[in-house]
């Protein structure tokens, strides 16, 4: 029954991470290349310090606004000309990491219980959780996906 899964059974592992030195270049390829929306920036003991996004690339430098676009389990689909993005995410490739990516980065433990991660992925507007040990040291992530499928598996 998914109102007594936890994050823990449900969240995607190992986790994809990212330090504040990372190239965006590198940091860039390692989104598309595994087709994420975002990555855990972690400090050089492993504890997260921040994420990097999608929409940090596009918003914090170039001052280009993604577009409007559709998350459908976990893929990105621009609403808008592809290509543009594209030309406008090679401006800012020159940078690090540490740049762009935000400070405040939305985590859980593995031991939440999968409503009440739910409820934080609404509440705060984000599409992921990284969830996190007992150091901060990210474990796995958690997306909106994750619990729609989780959801669809439960049915009957």
């Amino acid at each position: 029954m998914v109102l007594q899964q936890t994050v823990g059974e449900v969240m995607s592992a190992p986790v994809l991470t990212v330090t504040p030195a990372t190239p965006l270049k590198d940091a860039v390829t390692l989104l598309s290349d595994h087709h994420i929306s975002g990555v855990p920036v972690v400090g050089d003991d492993g504890t997260l310090v921040g994420e990097l996004t999608e929409q940090n690339l596009m918003v914090r430098e170039s001052g280009v606004d993604a577009g409007p676009y559709v998350m459908l389990l976990d893929s990105v689909i621009y609403l808008r000309n592809p290509l543009n993005w594209d030309k406008q995410v090679h401006q800012v490739l020159g940078n690090t990491v540490a740049d762009l990516m935000s400070r405040d980065s939305h985590s859980c433990a593995q031991s939440l219980p999968l409503p009440k991660a739910a409820s934080m992925l609404h509440e705060k507007g984000t599409q992921r959780l990284i969830v996190v040990d007992e150091e901060r040291r990210p474990v796995g992530m958690l997306t909106r996906g994750d619990v729609v499928r989780a959801l669809a598996s439960a049915q009957p």
